[in-house]
């Protein structure tokens, strides 16, 4: 597959607090690499585990849609706009930061660790107004196909009460594979496609990956992903990489 680019999980920023373990897809906090500012309208891909009792304080956000989506134990979440809930393995939340929002994530055991990833998408237009939604996502509706999590409303109010809704033209999919099962996606000539492998092996175009791996595809193609162990992928169908804009 001649357009497909390969970022493997040891090659991504770290960072150890003691009690946060983070890896960085993207260039974020004090981590730097101008390879890897962002791709197309994603600009965070952060792989977090947080140890018990532990999490982060107050903080702002603003013109970011943030998706947080969580593989392992329990994320208790408070914000300034009078939201608060616990999120665990399988649900999903985004929040658009918009004109600015304040929030709050601890992990909400004593005994567990939580693990999970947090995804900032750039929106397509600035100064939204900050808003807050989660939805669980069942084993079932992601068992070997491809379950839509997130993608832009297109005022399909069927579609809106299934999916989140970011303010972006994306489609965020997840999949858990059995080990040995087959799934393909096909790239469209003006999208281009991000693949994060979230846990377990997988093998594409002949290569291997594993946990935090992930590959890019521009332009048309067709991805075929076999899992030679049980695993969890997140798959981005994006705007052309080259060609993003956003609107002020």
């Amino acid at each position: 597959m001649q357009n497909l680019q390969v970022r493997k999980s040891g090659d991504r920023g770290y960072a150890d607090r003691g009690w946060l373990q983070s890896y960085h897809s993207f260039s974020f906090a004090e981590y730097f690499d101008r390879k890897h500012m962002h791709f197309s309208a994603l600009r965070v891909i952060n792989d977090d585990i947080i140890a018990p009792g532990q999490g982060f304080g107050m903080h702002p956000h603003r013109d970011m849609e943030i998706i947080t989506y969580i593989l392992r134990g329990e994320l208790q979440h408070k914000d300034n706009i009078g939201t608060g809930s616990v999120i665990s393995a399988g649900d999903v939340q985004r929040m658009t930061a918009g004109t600015g929002i304040v929030h709050s994530e601890f992990n909400a055991s004593d005994t567990n660790d939580v693990h999970l990833l947090q995804i900032w998408i750039m929106p397509d237009s600035l100064n939204l107004e900050p808003s807050y939604e989660e939805k669980h996502f069942s084993a079932e509706q992601k068992l070997n196909q491809w379950c839509l999590i997130a993608a832009r409303n297109k005022q399909d109010s069927e579609l809106s009460e299934t999916i989140l809704t970011v303010h972006q033209d994306i489609q965020l999919y997840a999949s858990v594979l059995d080990a040995q099962a087959s799934l393909s996606y096909t790239v469209n000539d003006s999208r281009s496609a991000y693949l994060h492998i979230a846990r377990g092996e997988v093998e594409i175009d002949g290569q291997q990956f594993e946990s935090g791996d992930a590959v890019m595809l521009d332009g048309f193609a067709e991805l075929y992903i076999k899992a030679k162990a049980e695993s969890e992928v997140l798959l981005f169908d994006l705007p052309l990489h080259r060609q993003l804009g956003v609107k002020d």
